[in-house]
């Protein structure tokens, strides 16, 4: 699968899904898009999958149709995430076109 991450996703967690293809958003020079056109231009490009902290982008776009699918993480403090990478796995790995799936990960 190929996974965009935006801005706030800690890089760490590519390693916790192995098979996959990650890209950072800041690596390919769209860490500065709004969130439609962020969607739009992955899902051109091919990415099946954004991994974004933005728990807004739920109620800013609309998902019916698309073929990329939203993870989106509660918190994006590392030491908390870690925590919760198998969380973070499982739904990446469950994801299908257009889905969204929101990994609660508290803040302590």
């Amino acid at each position: 699968m190929k996974i965009l991450f935006d801005n706030g996703a800690p890089k760490p967690i590519a390693r916790s899904l192995p098979g996959h293809e990650v890209t950072l958003a800041r690596w390919i020079g769209w860490h500065e898009l709004e969130n439609g056109e962020l969607i739009r231009m992955a899902e051109d490009a091919g990415y099946d999958l954004l991994l974004s902290t933005d728990k807004n982008i739920r109620y800013q776009q609309n998902l019916t149709g698309r073929r990329i699918s939203l993870v989106i993480l509660g918190n994006s403090q590392w030491p908390m995430v870690k925590l919760y990478l198998e969380e973070i796995s499982i739904a990446v790995n469950a994801s299908t076109p257009g889905s969204y799936f929101e990994v609660q990960i508290p803040f302590r």
